[in-house]
């Protein structure tokens, strides 16, 4: 592990003696992950965070987007629950009516907030409302506008015990921090661990609350991409669902996104791939570490 001074770099040595919890039973032993978003402009965000959550090994996948989308996803993605919610006339998700998601996220293992989702005030409702819906040991995954809201209300998560994982882009970092970032991406995650009091990837830069940091060095312009955040936070979601802790989690998703763009170039170039392509190569990365 780390120490406090130098983040430790992201390799296959320190991923295989750090090995992924191998569940074994039934699909409920690798956790059910519910993904909240999806506005009535960007469902994909939701699909995409999904599918990738199952890809990493999740057992049970429940989607809550905005009703006009719910009908299409449920095509789209067949082994997922999907749920419609209360949307505004913009086809933001209204987050004060969004009753029916209480009992969704009470019952999930890992919740990830923020994909697709549209409307800053209307994430701050629907993140306060999933916020008092969780459970003690329910983990978090809070991504785009979810980090947005967050922004706005630092103390949301200040006496969270629950396990919380936040994974920013640039942008979203500069609201988390208050300004623009830094040159040094390391110590701007540590600085937002430390802050929020949760484990922050940022562009493959991760820092846990406790000091210790960790940088994935594999990362090409090709992972640029839209839509391959939404991927990275399903990705990392799905490994907290069979067991991962966060930090493990949010290590093995960096450097499982960053080798799955490196799979496609042959086939795309470096800059020439989709999000939606990075799914179908998790699965062996994850195996082959």
């Amino acid at each position: 592990m780390p120490n406090r001074s130098e983040p430790a770099v992201i390799t296959p040595a320190l991923l295989r003696d750090w090995a992924l919890p191998v569940p074994v039973g039934g699909k409920e032993t690798r956790g059910t992950v519910l993904v909240v978003g999806g506005s009535r402009v960007t469902p994909g965000a939701v699909l995409l965070a999904g599918v990738a959550a199952l890809r990493a090994g999740a057992g049970v996948l429940q989607l809550a987007a905005a009703e006009s989308t719910a009908a299409a996803l449920s095509i789209q993605v067949p082994e997922a629950l999907v749920v419609g919610l209360p949307e505004t006339p913009d086809g933001a998700v209204a987050g004060a009516d969004a009753e029916r998601l209480d009992e969704l996220v009470a019952e999930a293992d890992v919740v990830a907030v923020g994909p697709g989702l549209h409307g800053i005030d209307e994430t701050r409702a629907l993140l306060h409302r999933v916020l008092a819906a969780t459970g003690a040991r329910t983990c978090l995954v809070l991504d785009a506008y979810a980090l947005g809201a967050l922004s706005h209300e630092p103390e949301l998560l200040a006496d969270a015990a629950r396990p919380v994982v936040l994974t920013p882009n640039l942008t979203e970092a500069r609201h988390l921090l208050g300004r623009d970032p830094g040159d040094d991406l390391d110590a701007e995650a540590a600085g937002l661990a430390d802050r929020y009091r949760a484990v922050v990837s940022l562009y493959g830069h991760i820092a846990s609350p406790d000091g210790r940091r960790w940088r994935e060095e594999s990362g090409d312009a090709g992972l640029g991409t839209s839509g391959s955040g939404d991927v990275r936070a399903g990705l990392l979601a799905g490994l907290m669902s069979r067991g991962a802790g966060p930090e493990q989690a949010a290590c093995w998703a960096a450097y499982a996104h960053a080798v799955s763009g490196q799979r496609l170039v042959p086939r795309y170039g470096r800059i020439g791939f989709l999000a939606r392509e990075l799914l179908g190569e998790i699965p062996q990365v994850l195996a082959t570490v």
